[in-house]
C-alpha cells in the first residue's frame, strides 16, 4: 500500500531543524545550505499543506499552533528513521569483513583459503580489496589487511603469521631445457623473472644474489613484470626464473607445476604480517573471527612468532 499524503522529503529536514533552532539562518548552517534554501523548503512545506507552519516578524521567527504540533510529529519520525538507519548500518558493520592485501597474496594465497573461512562463518560477508603498496593502506577502507613488510606502518598493529623462505623457481619443463643449474651463478645465463617497480619490502634479484654470497651480474635475459601472480604465471609457462616466496608458491611446487632449479633458499627478515588499525574496535566480531581463522589456518611452527 503507498503510503501517502507525503510531503517533499527534504522541506521535512529543513522544516524540523529551522523548528528545533527557531532560526532559519542556524537550520542553514546545520544543514551546510544557505538561508534561502531553507527559506524555500519551508514555504514549500506550508504551500503543500495549505496551513502557515511559522510566524514570521522583525526577522524572527515563531512556530504557529498547528507548526509546533507538525513539528513534534516530524521530529520523531526522523529520530526513529535515525535509530534504525543506525541499526541497519552497524549491523551491516558487524557482518561485514573488509580484507585489503596485494593481487599476489589474494589470488596465491587468500583466495584458495577462504572457502573454509566462509563455511565456518556463512553470516559473515567477506569483502577483499587489493592494493599493491602496504603505503596505500591509508586510502582504502578496510578492517584488516595481510602484507608482506619489514616494520608495520604507524597506527597499525602487526601480528606475524609467517617468515618467508625466498628462493628460485620455474617451469619443470624449463629446468629440462636449459638445466641443470649446479649453483646459483648457473641462473644468470636464463631469462630471470623481475618484479618491475616492487615496493620495497618485496626482494629484487639482486638482493637475493648478494644475501646468499653471490656478486650480482646482469642475467642473459631479463623478463620484468609488474604484477607477482603474472611473474609466478611466467614462471610456469616456461617463460624464465622467478623468485618465489615459499607461502606463495608453495603449493605449485606440490603440484608439480613449478620446481626449484637450485637449492639455495634465504629466509628473509620481512614477515606476512595481519595488519589491524590501532584506533579500530578489534573486538569487532567479525576482525576477532578473521583472525582466529588465520591463525588456525597457519601451521603452529610457522604462526607462533608473536607481534612485530
Amino acid at each position: 500500500m503507498k503510503i501517502s499524503p507525503l510531503p517533499p522529503l527534504n522541506s521535512l529536514v529543513a522544516f524540523e531543524s529551522a523548528a528545533r533552532h527557531l532560526s532559519f539562518t542556524l537550520a542553514a548552517d546545520e544543514l551546510h545550505v544557505t538561508q534561502g534554501a531553507i527559506s524555500r523548503q519551508v514555504r514549500g512545506l506550508e504551500e503543500y499543506l495549505g496551513k502557515p507552519l511559522f510566524e514570521r516578524a522583525n526577522r524572527r521567527v515563531k512556530l504557529t499552533a498547528m507548526g509546533n504540533r507538525y513539528a513534534q510529529a516530524v521530529r520523531q519520525s526522523l529520530t526513529d528513521i535515525a535509530g534504525i538507519t543506525d541499526e541497519v548500518r552497524s549491523w551491516q558493520g558487524m557482518h561485514q569483513l573488509t580484507v585489503a592485501t596485494t593481487s599476489a597474496m589474494a589470488s596465491l594465497w587468500l583466495l584458495p583459503k577462504i572457502a573454509e573461512f566462509q563455511r565456518e562463518h556463512d553470516d559473515i560477508e567477506l569483502r577483499i580489496v587489493a592494493i599493491e603498496q602496504v603505503r596505500d593502506l591509508s586510502r582504502v577502507e578496510s578492517d584488516v589487511a595481510l602484507f608482506y613488510c619489514y616494520t608495520s606502518p604507524a597506527a597499525m598493529h602487526a601480528t606475524t603469521l609467517f617468515h618467508e623462505e625466498v628462493f628460485p623457481v620455474c617451469s619443470p619443463g624449463y629446468l629440462d631445457r636449459y638445466g641443470p643449474f649446479p649453483s646459483p651463478e648457473a641462473l644468470f645465463d636464463c631469462t630471470l623473472l623481475s618484479l618491475e617497480d616492487a615496493d620495497q619490502d618485496w626482494m629484487s634479484w639482486k638482493q637475493w644474489f648478494s644475501r646468499v654470497g653471490v656478486e650480482f651480474r646482469s642475467p642473459r635475459r631479463r623478463l620484468n613484470i609488474n604484477s607477482y601472480s603474472m611473474l609466478v604465471q611466467a614462471a610456469m609457462m616456461d617463460q624464465g626464473v622467478a623468485l618465489g616466496w615459499s607461502q606463495l608458491v608453495d603449493d605449485y611446487l606440490e603440484r608439480g607445476l613449478l620446481v626449484r632449479p637450485v637449492e639455495t633458499v634465504l629466509r628473509t627478515e620481512a614477515r606476512f604480517c595481519l595488519l589491524e588499525r590501532s584506533h579500530a574496535a578489534s573486538n569487532r566480531r567479525g576482525v576477532r573471527a578473521f583472525r582466529e581463522w588465520l591463525m588456525d589456518t597457519i601451521p603452529k611452527e610457522v604462526g607462533d612468532l608473536g607481534l612485530i
